[in-house]
């Protein structure tokens, strides 16, 4: 088998290879080992330690069934040291006889497994064995253990990846020169080691991944990843794209209509916007900042300069409340110079919709909304710029509909924007396909939030906190938990809440806001809340982005250890919008998770959202953390981007060079890694 053909196996078989991703010789050779069992050595019994796998070879002596406590075999062995149990709770009649056959022959076992003190002495549960003659040698290489899944053996794999390596083609697609340079060994060298590393190789370095073949292979998974995105980058900016280049006049006419002026940030960020927008390839620009750092005026601008040149900005937010906040706002700061605005949502009543689908169509130069936009029936006049807030609450194929409402030849410059920020390490490797614009200055006048844990054995105190805020003119956010398993579940216990707040502030005004609400009742209910005319709102994670109320300094979040960190940053940043001091509490039960008591520790300390963005992929790893950015990118297995940050660097490097100079070599090394699944990113 080559390392582009087919696994040779039964279809039972090759399927369930298929789920660990083995389907060609080369996904063989790079399904590298977890862990490493030492089969080298015999350790004589008595001098075997407790709780450390290894291997004994001895004669049996007794082999029986017992049935107290339970059914299980019990046989006991022996060296020339000493004896020992062995203790088998599952076991088949076929084990029995075998047993029994090595004890009548006198034939050894070879076993291997950890030593524990039972009952009877020392004993194995559940070892590992095989009979053996007395010449037979020990392997020369540790035992490589690999990821595996139900009814494939690591036997099986062994004799899989064994004639993989052999016939597999391990030429080196990098300069020798450059590999010694950087201390790395030979793609071969590695990967032969990995799978089969000699007695001497330190065992801690094969286990914490730092031995220099190790970094090899960690090298080049972060390289085909480099590449892959950077070739979709590169393909993007051969497609046309609508040239934006207006004079600029309309976003001056904006800039002096606000009560506010751009911070140094947002100054940089529109220009790096601006610059983009002029060129004859598609935008593909990531624009980040915390919350309240002011992307929507941006996103206004960028629109603004869209519009001027003759074409429509499409603005698509994931939920209602947001898309009716954004689309308020830009219409308040967009028709008083002349621009048309419209609003395309899902609950809209037939007539309105057909209406609003016209304007569309023909004379509307903003069109905000939901998902609505992206659905069959809503055709642009001339799309230009396609702008996607909190892009990473839509899925990849959400975000390519939106594209394709634009002209076939020339699709519209795409803006994602997300107030969920981006790790340096991550912008550099899963979203290298994109240019990243950030927002890392707050607008002046933001007033810190003190963040307070307090457990819910307090609930009290924490009530009494809502009706003195509530007495200083102030309005209050109650969030209710998180439950992620029913829907229903989450509604009943909003109902509940509002109606236990209810009881206990008797003489305040209580409101209540949730996702099963109609829409045009959601907006009613905000909009209260927006006009001062409820006190305490109580919602659920409706109210997660975009919600801008000022007065309102007092956010709770009940069962605050159920919530995500991004969750509960993104709620604290409801509070601290206007000139009042602002305070959330995050209200925890006990007993606390491990995890559940990092993510709480770590929102308590920081207010920076990049440091929590950080701490939080430490703790999530980049799998989760990515989320729907996940289709079409490669997903690293090797390299762990809280460590390995400079081979990111040096592979972003590698690759630029390689794409501009080498495109064949680039190309090889890509179907190594990535065979069929290498696909240009779309989204």
């Amino acid at each position: 088998m080559s390392d582009g053909d087919e696994i040779q196996a039964p279809a039972a078989i090759k399927a369930k290879l298929r789920k660990l991703g083995l389907v060609r010789g080369d996904d063989l050779v790079l399904h590298l080992p977890i862990r490493y069992e030492d089969e080298t050595l015999i350790t004589p019994i008595a001098l075997a330690l407790g709780g450390v796998p290894l291997q004994v070879e001895a004669v049996v002596l007794e082999v029986t069934v017992q049935f107290r406590p339970r059914r299980q075999l019990v046989a006991r062995v022996s060296d020339d040291s000493g004896e020992l149990v062995l203790r088998f709770l599952n076991f088949y009649g076929s084990q029995i006889k075998q047993l029994e056959t090595a004890r009548d022959e006198g034939r050894r076992l070879r076993l291997f497994g950890e030593i524990r003190e039972g009952f009877f002495g020392p004993e194995m549960v559940h070892p590992r064995y095989r009979v053996v003659t007395d010449d037979q040698n020990l392997p020369q290489s540790l035992t490589p253990v690999y990821p595996t899944t139900a009814g494939i053996s690591q036997n099986l794999l062994r004799k899989l990846i064994l004639p993989a390596l052999a016939d597999a083609d391990l030429g080196e697609l990098l300069d020798a020169r450059w590999c010694l340079r950087h201390e790395l060994p030979s793609f071969a060298e590695a990967v032969q080691l990995l799978h089969a590393p000699p007695p001497g190789v330190p065992e801690d370095e094969l286990q914490l991944r730092t031995h220099p073949a190790w970094q090899r292979i960690k090298f080049d998974e972060v390289l085909a990843q480099q590449l892959s995105l950077r070739r979709a980058y590169m393909a993007r900016r051969k497609k046309g794209a609508p040239l934006l280049d207006g004079p600029g006049q309309l976003a001056g006419q904006l800039l002096a209509a606000l009560p506010f002026g751009l911070t140094g940030a947002q100054q940089r960020v529109y220009a790096e916007i601006a610059a983009d927008l002029a060129q004859p390839y598609p935008m593909q620009r990531l624009l980040q900042g915390d919350v309240g750092s002011g992307k929507t005026i941006v996103a206004a601008l960028a629109a603004c300069q869209a519009i001027e040149s003759g074409y429509q900005a499409a603005f698509m937010a994931p939920t209602e409340i947001l898309a009716e906040q954004h689309y308020l706002k830009l219409r308040a700061w967009l028709e008083p110079l002349g621009i048309e605005v419209a609003w395309l949502t899902g609950s809209l009543k037939k007539a309105a919709k057909q209406a609003m689908l016209l304007q569309a169509a023909t004379s509307a130069q903003l069109i905000v909304g939901t998902h609505a936009l992206i659905q069959e029936s809503v055709d642009f006049a001339r799309l230009g710029l396609a702008i996607v807030d909190e892009q990473h609450r839509f899925g990849v194929a959400q975000r390519l509909e939106l594209r394709k409402k634009g002209d076939n030849a020339t699709p519209p410059h795409q803006l994602m924007m997300s107030a969920t920020p981006i790790p340096r390490t991550l912008a550099m490797s899963y979203y290298a396909d994109l240019d990243v614009s950030v927002l890392d200055e707050l607008p002046p006048g933001r007033r810190p939030i003190r963040t307070r844990l307090i457990s819910d054995l307090r609930r009290s105190e924490v009530i009494a906190r809502v009706r003195g805020a509530v007495a200083s003119g102030r309005q209050a956010y109650w969030v209710c938990p998180l439950i992620e398993e029913s829907e229903k579940l989450q509604l009943q216990t909003a109902i509940d809440t509002h109606a236990a707040l209810s009881a206990e502030l008797g003489d305040l005004r209580i409101g209540l806001v949730h996702g099963r609400l109609k829409s045009d009742e959601k907006a009613a209910t905000m909009a209260t809340f927006a006009a001062g005319e409820i006190d305490v709102l109580v919602a659920t994670t409706v109210i997660e982005v975009g919600v801008d109320v000022p007065n309102a300094s007092l956010m709770v979040i009940e069962h605050a250890e159920r919530f995500g960190l991004s969750q509960l940053h993104q709620l604290r940043g409801r509070v601290g919008r206007g000139v009042h001091d602002s305070v959330c509490v995050l209200l925890y039960q006990q007993p606390l998770s491990w995890t559940a008591r990092s993510r709480l520790k770590i929102i308590y300390e920081n207010t920076d959202g990049f440091e929590i963005a950080r701490q939080d992929l430490h703790l999530r790893g980049p799998g989760e953390f990515v989320g729907s950015r996940q289709s079409g990118v490669p997903l690293l297995r090797y390299a762990d981007l809280e460590v390995d940050t400079d081979l990111v660097e040096l592979a972003r490097q590698m690759a630029e060079h390689l794409l501009l100079n080498d495109p064949e070599r680039a190309g090889r090394h890509l179907k190594r890694w990535l065979g069929s699944r290498e696909e240009l990113l779309k989204a």
